[in-house]
């Protein structure tokens, strides 16, 4: 007799399967275990997140995204950023693709993985906005996502095996949009058995010649995860044991690993990082040497002749020209932004790197694609050793008349060493938002986000479309 078939005959209790612990955590979250650096790094990572979402309303993928949905319609329940109405999975297919597209959101680094923990707002935000939450159950909605991300891109990382980091948040959206809609363990564990197993996704869309699906990958992700918390919340069942099953996610997807989720809280948000100028994450500090190396010495970026940037393997690895493509072939935005010679490159021409050095124009033209051929990535292994508890490069340029200036980073502000304050993302939600939000509206939004956690989720929304 099999052992399931022998424990149900004879009474004996079974173990929890993995999914039924992270249910049971999920179940158990709430508010008053949130620290009050929690809260604010959560508040401070919405209203960063906006930023980027009213920044991008112009990105081409993004229109068509918005066009899709305008065609196909849906029941008008859940805001779209920037107006309208739509399905709640609609609305977070679109909400999630407006901040993400720009590149410009948090991140989380893991020694095996890089993500994205803010890509779980549109799941998050339109469940709490179908389910008439509070402030402080979408912030505690979000946590969990936040959460369940974060810890599975530590202990479970997926990159080497040739998955992408939306794989872990299958389960982190699900969690968090299950979460919203106040679901029990039970239909928790079932919208993780069904997100989980259906979203496993290549790590080729960030590798080689890069699309438009790198920004609408994880979008995708949410859009699922809360179509199978919906599904869950009406009955659907899913793989109870989705992790350590047969064939399962340990088996096929990231090796064994184990987390006692009755031991996790809700405080990861406070190592998320955020970014300063508008780069891939592992490249902040390179373009905050360059910044600072050009104004303390007093050269532009036409005296430079080439540059060496000494770095940590993995942003050698995913930016640099290591295991992921030739970096010095940038004909696109996707491109660009994952290019450690062209941020460079582009830091030092222009002085900053934000939505401006991504426009197509820019990326042509000569100087900046001359100087990105003269940018040399090499990986440092003391720096690598040094990494995720350090984001340490170092870069030495020469200039055309034979002058040598070297400059060593290990931090930058947004990296969780020197966090990034509520007024300096304030800022930057500004200069994002200015083009698209008259400055009424957004000094209306800022407060809001500021009195989230004693307003509700249907007051925020209201201000977003």
């Amino acid at each position: 007799m099999a052992r399931s078939s022998l424990q149900a005959a004879v009474g004996e209790e079974r173990f929890p399967s993995r999914s039924e612990q992270l249910a049971a955590f999920v179940e158990h979250a709430a508010w008053g275990n949130i620290s009050p650096a929690a809260r604010k790094a959560l508040k401070i990572r919405v209203l960063d997140s906006l930023g980027c979402a009213f920044g991008a309303g112009n990105g081409a993928p993004v229109r068509v995204v918005r066009e899709n949905i305008e065609e196909f319609g849906g029941n008008p329940l859940c805001t779209m950023i920037g107006g309208g109405k739509t399905s709640p999975d609609r609305a977070a297919f679109h909400n999630g693709a407006l901040v993400r597209y720009l590149d410009f959101n948090d991140s989380y680094l893991a020694r095996g993985e890089t993500c994205h923990p803010s890509d779980n707002l549109g799941a998050v935000l339109a469940a709490a906005e179908y389910s008439l939450a509070s402030g402080r159950q979408f912030l505690t909605a979000l946590a969990v996502a936040y959460q369940v991300q974060c810890r599975l891109s530590d202990e479970a990382p997926v990159r080497a095996r040739g998955f992408d980091h939306t794989t872990q948040g299958a389960f982190a959206a699900a969690a968090g949009a299950a979460k919203a809609l106040e679901l029990t363990a039970p239909q928790i564990v079932n919208a993780l058995g069904m997100s989980g197993t259906a979203n496993n996704a290549l790590r080729v869309t960030r590798t080689g010649e890069l699309s438009h699906w790198k920004g609408l990958a994880y979008p995708n992700t949410a859009f699922d995860a809360l179509r199978a918390a919906f599904l869950a919340m009406r009955g659907i069942t899913g793989p109870r044991e989705v992790f350590e099953g047969n064939k399962g996610w340990c088996q096929t997807i990231s090796g064994e690993f184990e987390i006692d989720w009755s031991k996790e809280n809700l405080e990861r948000v406070t190592r998320t990082i955020l970014k300063k100028y508008n780069a891939e994450i592992h490249s902040q500090s390179a373009i905050d040497g360059m910044v600072e190396l050009m104004r303390e010495a007093g050269f532009t970026g036409r005296d430079i002749d080439r540059i060496r940037i000494d770095i940590f393997d993995v942003a050698h690895l995913i930016i640099g020209g290591g295991a992921e493509g030739d970096k010095t072939v940038v004909r696109t935005k996707e491109e660009a932004d994952h290019s450690l010679p062209y941020l460079v490159a582009a830091a030092a021409l222009d002085g900053e790197v934000m939505p401006r050095q991504f426009e197509p124009e820019r990326i042509r033209m000569d100087d900046v694609q001359s100087l990105l051929r003269r940018v040399t990535v090499v990986s440092d292994p003391d720096f690598s050793r040094r990494f995720p508890e350090e984001h340490a490069c170092r870069l030495t340029v020469t200039l055309v008349d034979g002058r040598t200036f070297t400059k060593e980073k290990s931090g930058y502000e947004g990296f969780h060493t020197r966090p990034m304050s509520f007024a300096r993302v304030e800022e930057k939600f500004h200069r994002l938002a200015g083009e698209s939000v008259d400055v009424f509206r957004r000094e209306e939004i800022v407060d809001a986000i500021k009195r989230l956690d004693g307003i509700s989720v249907k007051d925020l929304m209201g201000l977003l479309g």
